[in-house]
């Protein structure tokens, strides 16, 4: 794969998909690459990958896409409420099916359509997490309206940006700017504006120098922040 094959798809490394999204480089490497254990009998096993990333390894080096880190805060929101991997294959594998997407769980059809497939699920595979099929009421902590709040979608339902502290924050991820590192709308990395705040001393100054929104400072302040102390 070159670098022009990577235009438009962000490209991550495993701290770094870590550092922003929250979820352990262990687990990460674990659901993208598979990993090896030992069954009960102690035959060595290999647990598959939950699904296959977006961009192959290249010289032994693991790197996620776009859509890696969004799938990844999928299945970590489902791991926090109590599934097994297990159940989350078994999603992802009907979610896939009904989608027919490889990165079917940021799909406006899977938050639309996915209840049902949660709800068979689960009814298989973790009978100890009551729902209600009547109603279609999932009764346990699920809160992915969250996850999908902070997402962009085109007219299309091509999924667009990630908006990490909500859209109402100048804060965004998009794999078609800066190979999909976290900037403000002006296309300034948030980084950048955090080192600058921190040296300059004064949102006033940065504002001027970068020809920014006051607004987009203190956002990126804020997430860098948030970023450290994660």
């Amino acid at each position: 794969m070159n670098v022009g094959s990577l235009l438009g798809v962000g490209i991550y490394s495993v701290p770094e998909a870590a550092r922003l999204t929250g979820v352990s480089a262990g687990s990460i490497r674990r659901w993208l690459w598979g990993y090896r254990h030992r069954s009960g009998d102690g035959a060595p096993v290999h647990s598959a990958p939950l699904w296959d990333p977006q961009i192959p390894v290249i010289d032994h080096t693991k790197s996620l896409g776009f859509r890696d880190l969004i799938e990844l805060q999928f299945v970590d929101h489902f791991k926090k409420s109590g599934l097994s991997l297990r159940a989350i294959r078994s999603i992802i594998g009907a979610a896939t099916e009904l989608v027919e997407a490889s990165y079917p769980l940021s799909t406006v059809k899977f938050k639309t359509d996915g209840k049902r497939v949660l709800a068979e699920v689960l009814e298989a595979e973790e009978r100890r997490l009551a729902f209600d099929l009547r109603t279609g009421q999932l009764l346990f902590p699920f809160y992915w309206d969250q996850l999908y709040d902070a997402l962009e979608y085109s007219t299309y339902e091509e999924l667009l940006r990630w908006w990490p502290l909500g859209k109402d924050r100048r804060v965004l991820v998009d794999p078609k700017r800066n190979f999909g590192q976290p900037i403000t709308p002006e296309g300034v990395p948030t980084h950048v504006l955090a080192s600058a705040f921190h040296a300059e001393g004064s949102v006033e100054s940065v504002v001027s120098w970068y020809k920014v929104e006051p607004d987009s400072v203190r956002d990126a302040v804020d997430f860098e922040l948030q970023l450290q102390a994660a």
